[in-house]
């Protein structure tokens, strides 16, 4: 007869008897696991088995001491993170005595050197703080060799840096071409080649060539290296009478239309002149006026929440409408500027260039003295194709000012020097970055400087 099989585990059993608890002792259990206490805390104490060598008198269980503590008092000690429940009440009376035989160190916060123990609330903080050593995050220090964020800079360094293409193209150029030569004709027409490949323009380079020519005679220069101030000089005077600021103080609200072709910049440019104008104190409505580009409508109120300013618009609709509800509008609530955008359009449609002016006859309708101000927007990009368009806006509505964008994306940015001699229209401003404050107003010397220097 074989012996009964013996459990692999002869503590099983017990185990197993004892998880037969009610579903309250469970959870008990488990949350006293959870949070690094003895499941067995606050228990009865049950009297070992007697053995072969013990007295044969039972062993009354001891009954557990009557809680009389506080619920907060309770949850304190579930929360105390690792601390049992005997090291516990040892700290809350081992505190007093240790307070009162030594000194508190009111810098550290600490008694005789030694670091307090940190309360539930604390440990909670800790634990929080998702380091991998459980210890409490603090701001780290620069890696050896990082540099803080450098400031931002100013505009002239910004111009500089926007200008960089043109410059490489035309101020390095004549650096490299003046360097240790003697004026002769060769160096003439090498001068004429770089002034022509930075899209001056014929006319405008014609103009400087006969200026230098005429102060190279007069003060009698020799030295090629004297010719870059001179060139400097006669550039800066060709360019200074497209230097005149927007004044809009005149008319309230100020109505100022932009048009130009597609892709020039228009809308972009309508919320950089908005921050502009806020910057200068005025207050500012967009004229969501482009009906008839894709997401232009969407754009400009981007940009509006941008500048917490309020849009004018329209699902759909007619460019001229959208305008003219927004003038009254601001009329009404006493706005300062009304900065106007209309769908863009080649010089060479006439139908669409017909368009824009009957949404300038609409704009004198609901203003008989606007638009104060029609804009063309030109990209740097498009070279001596922006005099053409300059040309044939003019000629449509008669545009008062200019604006010229993407001067950093370009190495033509010459083509300011061929619209000041063939259509000097007064510059406004001039965009060399996609930063809010990157469209400025326009000052001819520090523009020549950024390409020379």
């Amino acid at each position: 007869m074989q012996p009964p099989k013996q459990p692999e585990n002869p503590g099983q059993e017990t185990q197993d008897n004892n998880d037969k608890g009610s579903w309250k002792d469970k959870f008990k259990t488990g949350f006293a696991k959870a949070f690094g206490r003895e499941p067995d805390a606050g228990k009865t104490d049950v009297a070992p088995a007697p053995t072969a060598d013990s007295s044969a008198t039972p062993i009354a269980a001891v009954p557990p001491a009557a809680d009389n503590r506080s619920w907060k008092e309770k949850f304190n000690q579930s929360a105390a993170f690792g601390t049992s429940p005997t090291q516990q009440t040892a700290s809350a009376t081992e505190a007093p005595a240790a307070a009162a035989a030594s000194p508190q160190n009111h810098e550290t916060g600490t008694a005789d050197g030694e670091p307090q123990k940190a309360n539930w609330k604390d440990k909670l903080k800790q634990t929080l703080t998702f380091n991998k050593d459980d210890t409490p995050a603090t701001a780290q220090p620069p890696l050896a060799g990082e540099q803080p964020a450098a400031p931002k800079a100013n505009w002239k360094e910004r111009l500089r840096a926007g200008l960089s293409k043109t410059r490489s193209q035309l101020g390095t150029g004549v650096k490299i071409l003046f360097r240790g030569r003697k004026i002769d004709e060769e160096l003439y027409e090498e001068l004429e080649t770089v002034l022509l490949t930075a899209d001056v323009g014929v006319e405008a380079t014609t103009q400087l060539l006969e200026e230098i020519r005429t102060t190279v005679k007069r003060r009698n220069l020799d030295n090629a290296e004297e010719l870059k101030t001179a060139l400097q000089q006669s550039l800066t005077t060709l360019i200074q009478p497209l230097q005149q600021p927007l004044d809009i103080s005149q008319h309230k609200p100020f109505i100022i239309m932009l048009a130009g072709v597609n892709g020039a910049g228009k809308t972009t440019s309508i919320g950089k002149l908005a921050k502009y104008f806020q910057s200068q104190g005025k207050s500012v409505l967009l004229a969501a006026g482009d009906t008839f580009r894709a997401a232009a409508r969407e754009q400009l109120l981007a940009w509006g929440e941008r500048n917490n300013v309020t849009v004018i618009s329209q699902e759909s609709g007619d460019s001229a409408a959208v305008i003219f509800d927004a003038i009254n509008a601001a009329r009404a609530r006493g706005i300062d500027v009304v900065l106007a955008d209309t769908a863009g359009r080649l010089p060479t449609q006439l139908h669409l260039m017909e368009e824009i002016k009957k949404v300038k006859r609409v704009i004198q309708k609901a203003d008989p003295t606007g638009p104060h101000e029609v804009l063309v927007v030109l990209d740097a990009n498009t070279g001596q194709n922006a005099v053409t368009q300059v040309k044939a806006f003019d000629d449509a509505l008669g545009v008062t000012g200019l604006i010229v964008s993407k001067l950093d994306g370009t190495a033509k940015g010459g083509v300011i020097a061929a619209i000041a001699k063939q259509r000097p229209i007064p510059l406004r401003f001039i965009g060399v970055g996609e930063q809010l404050d990157d469209l400025r107003p326009f000052v001819a010397a520090d523009y020549v400087e950024a390409l020379f220097d």
